[in-house]
């Protein structure tokens, strides 16, 4: 395990982040304690330092397993949680970006993780009602509390977070310094105008469900596709992405690798900023992700599936990129510049 700067920031972090989302059964798709564990010390033997989790995950179960599994280690490990999504569905200030909602969030979080302060903490995702200032003044607040010490901001639109890290690089105030979205080779969409983003600003970028909700993981590959049963599982399902679910397979068995692995080191080689997070409900998946780090995939390989699962760029990023627009604009000299 290597480790990469998070953000502009000093903080030191595993090149894969641990997903706790499948810590706890509340939700029926986790793992109970005793397999939460295992996984966790999977991680934390290969040298993985940094781990994932929300209020809201397993109805905070999640939280609470994470804050057994560093009990009497806190410092070793960089924590980062997420506020914004249910901790108290009751009433209608429970839930959302507001200040009253990440001070309430961030305390309780705290108290069921067992710990005086988060490493990292996310704005989970935009509900469209609360400023932009009030946003990045109370997450400030809760830094010179020593509350937090870093912050980041995940699903949310890319003309938000420019906005926030302008008003706070004038303000004087913490900026955000990583950005949560997802991306896979069946979900680039971040590429368009996310990506280019986080590089402006030199943010840290971990990627969820980077296995495509598991279509890229090789376990419906068995039969299952060609049968045609998959077709009603989910919109990701669809006659593109399981061609791309097939070329990784492919790709796999020529290397003598698994899907999985495949899939998470194409995602590594496309930016050093990405940090994939990676997760599972049994110990063996998150050794076989581990695996990742040990090999890279061949140039050929990797032109290969980025050419599977290209997109359209749109405007105006591919209308920039033009030549006659070029042209236009460096009014020939484009080729004569070194960028």
């Amino acid at each position: 395990m290597r480790y990469k700067l998070f953000g502009k920031s000093g903080l030191k972090v595993s090149e894969l982040c641990l997903g706790a989302m499948t810590f706890g059964e509340e939700w029926g798709t986790g793992a109970d304690f005793e397999t939460s564990g295992k996984i966790f010390d999977a991680f934390a033997d290969a040298g993985g330092n940094f781990i994932d989790t929300a209020n809201f995950y397993t109805n905070g179960t999640s939280e609470k397993f994470l804050g057994e599994f560093v009990d009497g280690e806190r410092d070793r490990y960089v924590l980062a949680s997420k506020y914004t999504l249910i901790e108290d569905a009751s009433h209608p200030n429970g839930t959302g970006n507001s200040r009253r909602n990440m001070m309430r969030t961030v305390e309780a979080s705290l108290k069921r993780m067992n710990t005086d302060y988060m490493d990292i903490l996310w704005v989970h995702m935009w509900d469209s009602t609360t400023r932009v200032d009030e946003v990045l003044r109370a997450m400030n607040d809760l830094i010179a509390q020593g509350k937090v010490c870093y912050i980041g901001i995940s699903d949310t639109p890319a003309w938000v977070v420019s906005k926030a890290n302008m008003m706070a690089e004038l303000r004087g105030w913490e900026e955000f310094v990583g950005l949560q979205v997802e991306y896979s080779l069946i979900t680039r969409d971040i590429e368009r105008e996310l990506l280019p983003m986080a590089n402006h600003y030199g943010m840290s970028v971990t990627t969820w469900s980077p296995l495509g909700a598991g279509l890229l993981s090789g376990k419906y590959n068995n039969g299952m596709i060609e049968e045609g049963r998959l077709s009603e599982k989910s919109v990701k399902f669809n006659p593109q992405n399981i061609a791309i679910a097939k070329k990784v397979t492919e790709i796999g068995e020529k290397l003598g690798k698994s899907s999985s692995q495949v899939a998470l080191n194409w995602l590594r080689a496309q930016d050093k900023s990405i940090i994939p997070i990676i997760g599972s409900r049994k110990p063996h998946q998150i050794e076989d992700n581990l695996k990742c780090l040990d090999w890279e995939l061949p140039q050929e390989d990797l032109q290969a599936l980025s050419d599977i699962s290209k997109i359209d760029l749109g405007f105006p990023t591919k209308f920039l990129k033009e030549d006659n627009v070029k042209n236009y604009a460096f009014g020939g000299w484009y080729d004569k510049i070194d960028f």
